[in-house]
């Protein structure tokens, strides 16, 4: 069964089972550690949940059967993150909440669903205030840097304007020369080159981009700054936003 709005669960669930790392770490800091149960082998934070939770597998490669056995009364998903067939099989046994996150409204959103969910929306509501109070000190940004933003090498990947990256990317000041693309587009060194961006963020994360690839780019590129930006800054939603504000502010006076 999936979950939807308006949500009323008489009760809070104890069995949830997270198939996303940013809605892990967000259950942790509205404190549902007892409640939850097991998490993918992705989710990270917080450590102490990382080492001692159950892990069901990869997001896109969840151990369904074993998701199952655990018996669940609430599953955490989202519409990119996970398989679509994958979170279908579960939510025919178990309740499944599905987001899809593609600004940072829609983040907001899914933090005030959570909270509802799981009987902490007193906490979440102080999250999200918070959280808008953060944003609010960045809002003012006079112009924007002409960038892109990749995410993978071989072939390069940048975000498309439908992204929560891309979202997050104008929050934070950086103009994405992709935004009137979708999804994940493709794209070339001479692509790059002939677009002539003022800045390229490579993310360490999904492709761990390093120094090296600095290195190598900037001789390709050498009009254009190069820096390396924190994956989870621009795509994790959830209670890192809380941290976001200030990583941005600090990364774009580095240009």
């Amino acid at each position: 069964m999936f979950l939807q709005p308006p949500f009323r669960t008489a009760s809070s669930p104890q069995r949830i089972v997270s198939l996303v790392p940013s809605q892990t770490e967000l259950l942790a800091y509205l404190g549902a550690d007892e409640q939850t149960i097991a998490i993918t082998k992705f989710c990270i934070h917080p450590e102490e949940w990382f080492r001692n939770k159950t892990r069901i597998g990869g997001t896109k490669n969840i151990d369904t059967l074993k998701i199952i056995n655990l018996g669940p009364d609430l599953i955490l998903s989202n519409k990119e993150e996970n398989v679509k067939e994958q979170v279908e099989l579960l939510a025919e046994r178990c309740p499944v909440y599905m987001s899809d996150i593609r600004n940072y409204d829609d983040a907001i959103q899914m933090i005030s669903d959570i909270g509802v969910l799981i009987h902490k929306k007193i906490e979440a509501d102080k999250l999200i205030k918070c959280i808008r109070e953060e944003f609010a000190k960045i809002s003012n940004v006079e112009r924007k840097i002409r960038s892109i933003y990749l995410i993978w090498k071989e072939p390069y990947m940048t975000v498309g304007g439908d992204s929560f990256i891309s979202d997050m990317m104008d929050k934070a000041g950086f103009q994405n020369m992709f935004a009137p693309a979708e999804r994940y587009p493709t794209l070339t060194i001479e692509a790059i080159r002939n677009l002539q961006p003022e800045c390229i963020l490579l993310s360490s994360e999904p492709y761990p981009f390093k120094e090296e690839h600095i290195a190598e780019l900037q001789t390709e590129l050498p009009s254009a700054k190069l820096l390396l930006a924190d994956g989870e800054m621009f795509s994790w939603y959830g209670s890192r936003m809380l941290l976001v504000p200030a990583y941005f502010q600090k990364l774009r006076n580095t240009v």
